[in-house]
């Protein structure tokens, strides 16, 4: 018998390595997790635009000279009749005062964002000029 060894086995009966991979069930729960999270994205990002979009806003109508609260809140409804995307604070609602000669203006709102039937994702913002 040649080629064969006492003691050697069958390249069959050699002990395998444990498989390495994804089950299918493993990958339903990922392509579940990853679904889940970018279905909350797509909900809250326009939200945090939002947010960005009012503090710009903020920040470029303190720096003007726009001067009493009248012009202040004028000027914010303004922009946002140009910018559509500015619908959860009015001019009425900012809180506008004076520190150091220095006017500051100051903004808090909240988001309800539905995810699911009953459950909601509450999201408060607040935001100064700088």
């Amino acid at each position: 018998m040649r080629g064969t060894q006492r003691g050697s086995m069958h390249p069959s009966y050699r002990q395998r390595a444990p498989r390495r991979g994804l089950t299918l069930i493993g990958l339903l729960a990922w392509a579940i997790i990853v679904g889940f999270v970018g279905y909350l994205l797509v909900r809250v990002v326009p939200t945090v635009s939002e947010f960005y979009t009012i503090q710009n806003v903020v920040d470029r109508i303190a720096a003007s000279p726009a001067s009493t609260v009248a012009e202040i809140r004028a000027a914010f409804d303004k922009q946002r009749q140009i910018d559509a995307t500015i619908v959860s604070v009015l001019g009425k609602e900012l809180d506008i005062t004076k520190q150091n000669e220095r006017v500051v203006i100051s903004f808090a709102y909240e988001k309800e964002i539905e995810l699911v039937g009953p459950v909601f994702l509450l999201i408060k913002y607040a935001g100064r000029s700088k």
